[in-house]
């Protein structure tokens, strides 16, 4: 039986971590170990851990962002196979067992990878293909991954890390494989401001430059977009 590391960055997550690690342990298969890597958290993270801390691995680093603490958390587990859950994600019960079997019975793939919901939006995946993987990311990072095949998060990266991952797995010959099953949440923590913000397909397809405005948000996105396609020549 392989050996499965949970790696959680957390920065500012005081309000949903514990809701998280609540479901890892319910999960039907449990991790051998979880480690939590906290990116600089002022809101109280360490004292709610208190109850935890028989169960979890802490480690505290001055912020650096989530791609620092996620590869720092890399280089303290020991797992045949790691997931790097994100702080704001509340897991199905099955999710373990359900990605570690589509693994065990896939030797090709490299990760797994499901359906999600974002607050109450459904994100449903689709079979891993290169080129649809090209064209928009459909990959959550909250995904199963072989130890061996893991490359590292860019740590110079603000936004689309994952997809920056997957990508460069796939220029490296690996690919994924896709559980058609909804096995997470990522909650909404409308209190808190965060890198990411959901915005429906048409926002993106308005001109916005025509009416010499551009949504702080859309104009990140691109930038952001802009750097992934020129890294990876989309």
């Amino acid at each position: 039986m392989s050996r499965l590391s949970v790696i959680i960055p957390t920065y500012q997550h005081a309000m949903t971590l514990s809701r998280c690690l609540d479901a890892i342990f319910l999960q039907s298969r449990l991790p051998e170990e979880i480690i939590i890597v906290d990116d600089g958290s002022t809101d109280g993270t360490r004292k709610l851990l208190d109850p935890y801390m028989d169960r979890v691995q802490y480690v505290f680093q001055k912020n650096q962002g989530a791609p620092v603490a996620r590869n720092n958390g890399f280089h303290l587990s020991t797992g045949d196979l790691v997931i790097f859950c994100d702080a704001d994600a509340i897991l199905e019960p099955v999710m373990f067992e359900v990605l570690e079997s589509a693994l065990n019975n896939h030797p090709e793939a490299s990760w797994a990878y499901s359906s999600f919901y974002w607050g109450q939006k459904l994100f449903r995946g689709k079979s891993f293909a290169v080129e649809s993987l090209k064209e928009h990311n459909y990959i959550h990072t909250t995904s199963l991954i072989r130890r061996q095949d893991f490359p590292g998060f860019d740590p110079s990266l603000k936004r689309f890390q994952d997809w920056d991952l997957w990508l460069t797995m796939s220029e490296q010959g690996k690919k994924g494989i896709f559980v058609d099953q909804t096995l997470f949440q990522i909650l909404i923590e409308k209190k808190r401001s965060a890198y990411s913000t959901w915005l429906p397909k048409l926002a993106y397809k308005i001109p916005w430059k025509k009416f010499g405005w551009e949504p702080e948000s859309i104009r990140k996105h691109e930038m952001a977009k802009k750097i992934i396609v020129e890294k990876h020549a989309l």
